[in-house]
């Protein structure tokens, strides 16, 4: 082959037209191949989302339906145990008619409304739904409470109403709110000896009751007139706990007064530790207090035993129980007693003696 065949054979390659493949760009920018990245990066998202989505769908479906098949369930459960109950009933109504038939007891009542079915008392007035409603809300009370039926409903209406109607007895506004009548403190000095009667016995515990009212009110008082530094201090806040335990101790006392219960071996000591307490004689009151809560019984010290043969003065020891000490009995007349010990404390401060050999140490 000569050399102008072979040049005519390259022209003509050059000159026949480019291939598809051929007319694509050899290089892309950056952006261009960023675009292209992104779109696919979202179209595979948007996927991704209706794929989730569908199953979201799929397993809201899943979750209705078995609710929906629960709910049946249930309500045929209990649709099946409200049936059996009834029939459970029905036998044991049956069978209680049936024995109470052949022993000869009356019949069973009627079954109503009402789930207690008790019947009304002789005399008793009946209310109609509406009225008894209407009255109980009057009372500020619940129109119906759960489980009642209306014979409940009725007594219960009934004794609300018997207990407004019932007198309430005045409680005073002292130290410990009291349903008995103090007296004025010209009438609070009490007898030495403890009166026997009923009336007599009842006026010496308002007359004790209203001694002590008076003596925790000015013990209240001296407390709040102190300066605001002293009742801040750790020796300020004491005392005012101290006063206030004194008070709760003593309501059981002031209870007793009220019902009268008090017995004669608490009476006549504490009656004495008062006596002595007014008169200012405040070492006699404490005396009372210490053969009152102590006792008068020998106390062994030291060695009491020395060899086999028993002393003679050991038998002294136990010869008897008449100095044995209330304060001992139980714990509410141990710690209404040692609030009446505070209250002569207080006291001898608050009226002091003309002798000063009687203050206590």
């Amino acid at each position: 082959m000569d050399f102008a065949s072979l040049m005519s054979k390259e022209i003509s390659k050059k000159s026949t037209p480019p291939t598809p493949s051929e007319t694509q760009k050899k290089y892309l920018k950056r952006a261009e191949v960023e675009a292209q990245r992104e779109a696919t990066y979202l179209s595979s998202q948007k996927a991704l989302q209706a794929e989730k989505e569908e199953k979201a769908r799929n397993k809201r479906k899943f979750e209705e339906e078995e609710a929906e098949r629960n709910q049946e369930r249930e309500e045929k459960r209990r649709r099946l145990a409200e049936e059996s109950r009834r029939k459970r009933e029905e036998e044991e109504e049956k069978k209680e008619r049936a024995r109470r038939k052949r022993l000869g007891l009356p019949e069973l009542p009627p079954k109503g409304d009402d789930r207690d079915g008790t019947p009304l008392a002789n005399g008793e007035e009946d209310l109609s739904e509406g009225e008894l409603v209407a009255k109980l809300r009057a009372l500020e009370e619940p129109a119906r409470l759960f489980g009642e039926g209306h014979r409940q409903q009725l007594r219960r209406y009934k004794r609300l109403t018997a207990k407004n109607l019932t007198p309430q007895a005045t409680q005073t506004s002292g130290p410990i709110p009291t349903t008995l009548e103090l007296v004025p403190e010209a009438e609070m000095k009490v007898s030495k000896i403890v009166p026997k009667d009923p009336e007599g016995r009842a006026f010496l515990f308002r007359q004790l009751a209203s001694y002590f009212t008076m003596v925790l009110t000015e013990w209240a008082v001296a407390l709040a007139q102190r300066p605001d530094s002293v009742k801040q201090s750790f020796q300020g806040k004491a005392a005012f706990n101290g006063m206030v335990q004194a008070r709760e101790n003593m309501r059981p006392l002031f209870r007793r007064f009220e019902r009268g219960e008090l017995e004669d071996g608490i009476l006549e000591p504490v009656v004495e530790i008062v006596k002595a307490a007014q008169e200012r004689r405040y070492v006699d009151a404490n005396d009372g207090y210490l053969t009152l809560s102590i006792g008068k019984a020998a106390w062994p010290i030291g060695v009491t035993m020395v060899g086999i043969h028993e002393r003679s003065a050991r038998e002294k020891l136990h010869e008897s129980d008449k100095g044995a000490a209330h304060i001992m009995s139980d714990e509410v007349t141990r710690k209404f007693l040692q609030s009446i010990k505070r209250c002569l404390s207080f006291a001898q401060t608050r009226w002091p003696p003309d002798n000063q050999l009687q203050l206590m140490g």
